[in-house]
Order: C-alpha cells, then sequence, then structure tokens
C-alpha cells in the first residue's frame, strides 16, 4: 500500500511540474505577446520565456514615463554602442525609469537590432515603449546647411538635394537674384558673393526665403564698422569689396597668402593696369561639361581672349560682380591688405599651393617655371 501511495504521490508532482511548464510555455508568453507583441523571430524558446516572464515581472514600468513633465534634452547614440550601455546611460540621464526594462524590452521585439546611431531629441514625459519606437528614426529636426569657400551660386544650389532642406536648386539660382533687403544691394545685383561660407543649423522645414534671409542676416552680422573702414581705405565700397574677395579666394590656396594677393590686385586697380586673374574668365565661361566644373582648368589661349566683361585679361577693374562666395577671412584680406610692391604672382614652381611675387614684368616671367 505505501508502495502505491509513494507512486502516487511522484505522479501527481510530475502532473504539477508538467503542469506548471504548460502555463509558462503557453501562458506567460502567450501574455506577453498580447501586452507587447510578437517576440523577435531571432529568439529561441527558451529566450522567448525568459524575456517574456522579464516583462511581465516589469509590471507597469514600461508604460510609465520616468517624468510626464521633465523637459526635452539630445542624446546621442554612438556607432556600434551596446544596448546595455545605451539603457544605462538612458537611465543615467533619467530620460526613462529603468534600464533593464527597456533592455528587456527592446531583445524581446528584436528592436535592439534596428537601433540607429545618432543624435536625438528625447523626453523623460514617454514611457520606454514610445522612447524606444522614437530610436527608430536618426533623423534630425535640425540639419547643418554647409557652404564653401569659393563656391559660387550654382554650386551651393547644386548640394541642396542632399542637405535635408526641401528646396530645389533651381529655385535657390532663381531666388538669388532677388537679394533680401538687409543687404541694401545695388539695383539689379544678385546675392552672389554673399551667401558667406559658414555651417549653418537649420530647421528640416526651412522655406527658401528663410534660407536666404538667414544667410543675408549672416553676413551683415560679420561685416564690422572696422572692415567696412578697411574696404574705404582701399577706396572699395562694400560690393567692390566683396567682388574683388571673390577673386583673391579662387585665387589662393593657402590662407597666409591671401592678404598678399589681396594687395597685388589692389595695387593694379590703383594704377588702373588689367588684373589677368584666370578664375573671372573660368566664371565667364561657366560650366565646362567634360571637366563636369564650373572651374575649368587650365584655361588655353582661345579661353583667355573670351570676350566678356568677367575677362580682367581684356577689361581693366574689376568685374561687373562677385564670381564666388569669399570666406571671411578673405573678406577681411581685402579690408586689411598685406602692404607690398607687388604687381605680380603666379603658382609657386617648387611649392605646390603657393605663389611667388613679382614687382617688376621681367621679375614674373623669371619666377616661371623652367
Amino acid at each position: 500500500m505505501r508502495r502505491y501511495q509513494t507512486r502516487f504521490i511522484l505522479v501527481f508532482v510530475v502532473v504539477c511540474i508538467l503542469a506548471a511548464i504548460y502555463i509558462v510555455l503557453g501562458n506567460v508568453p502567450a501574455r506577453a505577446t498580447m501586452l507587447y507583441g510578437v517576440p523577435a523571430r531571432a529568439l529561441s524558446i527558451s529566450d522567448r520565456i525568459e524575456y517574456s516572464t522579464r516583462l511581465l515581472s516589469h509590471g507597469a514600468l514600461l508604460i510609465t514615463p520616468f517624468n510626464p513633465n521633465g523637459s526635452e534634452q539630445t542624446f546621442r547614440i554612438e556607432q556600434g554602442e551596446s544596448v546595455a550601455s545605451i539603457a544605462a546611460r538612458l537611465e543615467q540621464a533619467f530620460i526613462i525609469i529603468n534600464a533593464q526594462a527597456f533592455y528587456d524590452y527592446v531583445v524581446y521585439t528584436g528592436l535592439d537590432l534596428t537601433l540607429q546611431a545618432g543624435d536625438y531629441t528625447l523626453s523623460p514625459a514617454l514611457s520606454i515603449i514610445d522612447l524606444t519606437r522614437k530610436l527608430q528614426d536618426a533623423t534630425p529636426a535640425d540639419i547643418n546647411f554647409v557652404i564653401l569657400s569659393g563656391w559660387r551660386v550654382e554650386e551651393i544650389a547644386a548640394s541642396l538635394p542632399t542637405s535635408g532642406l526641401e528646396i530645389s536648386p533651381q529655385d535657390l539660382i532663381y531666388a538669388a537674384n532677388n537679394p533680401p533687403a538687409v543687404l541694401a544691394l545695388p539695383p539689379a545685383a544678385s546675392m552672389e558673393g554673399f551667401f558667406l561660407p559658414d555651417s549653418y543649423v537649420l530647421s528640416r522645414s526651412t522655406t527658401l526665403n528663410q534660407l536666404l534671409e538667414t544667410i543675408a542676416r549672416n553676413f551683415v552680422l560679420h561685416i564690422t564698422a572696422d572692415m567696412q573702414a578697411g574696404f574705404a581705405a582701399q577706396g572699395l565700397s562694400l560690393y567692390q569689396a566683396v567682388t574683388l574677395a571673390s577673386m583673391v579666394e579662387r585665387e589662393a590656396v593657402n590662407e597666409e597668402e591671401l592678404a598678399w594677393i589681396a594687395s597685388v590686385f589692389i595695387n593694379r586697380l590703383n594704377i588702373g593696369m588689367t588684373l589677368g586673374s584666370d578664375p573671372t574668365v573660368q566664371y565667364a565661361l561657366g560650366y565646362d561639361a567634360i571637366a563636369q566644373t564650373w572651374w575649368k582648368n587650365p584655361l588655353n589661349l582661345v579661353d583667355l581672349k573670351i570676350d566678356s566683361p568677367y575677362n580682367t585679361y581684356i577689361y581693366a577693374g574689376l568685374p561687373p560682380a562677385p564670381i564666388a562666395n569669399p570666406s571671411l577671412k578673405t573678406l577681411q584680406a581685402v579690408a586689411f591688405p598685406q602692404p607690398s610692391p607687388y604687381y605680380y604672382f603666379q603658382a609657386d614652381c617648387d611649392n605646390p599651393g603657393y605663389h611667388t611675387f613679382a614687382v617688376t614684368f621681367e621679375e614674373h616671367l623669371a619666377n616661371g617655371c623652367p
């Protein structure tokens, strides 16, 4: 009799264990699925049970914000950063209420594989579930619109399709012919030369007019009274100074030569000598479809004879308008050129990117490369 009792107890225990396993295998994952969605396919059966159990144990943590009245803050996920590290830093930054709950949720759902590196604007008013969804899109609200020194307006326009702004290149080129009033440009002048090279932090929703206004105001902000006095001391109006600076920008390679090249052009202007600047001819020629550039190089003798008011080999004085967009340092070099006796410069044969300077044409010829 006792043997039968023992066997009955063993059978009962086994049945209870099997029942418990059934409940775990069935009810726990089913309940987790109902509350948090289907688990990631990559999880094994044991992992599904484990993470389902963990999620259910967290209770309301997954849907409870850390601080309903909290302020937004910037949070960066680094390239290749682990989920554990992200979870820990989110908790340390007081954005989420529990790092382990975050970790378990993203692993359970498989979202750990789709978290994107980048900068996010996150709020502790979001629950872990809502915040995790936001981390699937690293597209920032703002973008950096970069204008490089020496670009002409067509090159700036060409950068728009990959900038994050919804502005067409052709619209920018057209609108540049109607510059914002804050620039106070001469009648019929375009904005060429006044797109101050810089990195502009802009909303993705920035309109064309807002873009031009922002750039124009940035230019005005950087042209100090001292710089304007410097332009006047060289006998230049602001528009003429920008025009000259655009030439210096395209001629110079190294910043330390900016003030020297500006000096050469100013010396030439003062005696009525032609400026003889290749970039003005390049501007007149326009787009070189073969080389796929706006700045054909090298120029040939036929190019140098193009009949254009921008050809400073033929026409004395400044070209009628800027040929590119000069940097602030180049504008400063025109305002405060290096006093010199030089009237000529050409590429240095032995030091790429640098120039040799000369007072006379004979010296200039002697500086030529063998």
